[in-house]
């Protein structure tokens, strides 16, 4: 089985994916890190020198690869299920789940968070807001197709991990 863990930005996915690999004794992969290490290069720089039309082809070709995979968790780049038709696929070659946070707790995370995001942090503070309001407002609606939504402003990683280990593990 494939689990596929979406959501924005600062959600949390990659740390809770390798969480919840470890205690599912699976494999983890972060689409995005795997993106970087295929072409030698951060995300970033990938989307200055060929464009955002090129990395969403990649992307897309990325995902699709994991579809010969098991007993993997997938963590995917924010953008990933909202393109083509990436979130009908996810979901029909695994089980999707949703990291929700609320705008403020978005903000906050990218305000202390290591990993910075050009394209959010070159704004000043008022207009990070506007944009990840502006994004979330778009991707939402992709992002509610998943199979499972998990509400995670508040919970630890551990909490998150529990849940979705329940849900997958049927109890």
């Amino acid at each position: 089985m494939r689990i596929y863990l979406i959501g924005y930005m600062y959600c949390g996915k990659t740390t809770v994916g390798q969480q919840l690999a470890k205690r599912l004794n699976r494999h983890f992969i972060d689409l995005d890190q795997a993106i970087e290490a295929r072409y030698h290069t951060t995300i970033s720089i990938f989307f200055q020198k060929y464009g955002e039309s090129l990395f969403r082809k990649v992307e897309q070709q990325m995902l699709h690869d994991t579809e010969h995979l098991d007993d993997v968790v997938i963590s995917t780049g924010g953008g990933t299920p909202c393109f083509e038709d990436n979130m009908q696929w996810i979901n029909d070659h695994g089980s999707s789940f949703y990291l929700k946070l609320s705008e403020q707790t978005t903000c906050q995370r990218m305000t202390i968070s290591r990993k910075r995001r050009p394209t959010v942090m070159s704004l000043p503070p008022y207009q990070r807001e506007e944009f990840i309001h502006s994004q979330l407002t778009q991707r939402l609606p992709t992002y509610q197709q998943a199979h499972h939504i998990i509400e995670a402003d508040g919970l630890t990683t551990d909490e998150i991990v529990d849940i979705i280990c329940e849900i997958v593990q049927g109890r």
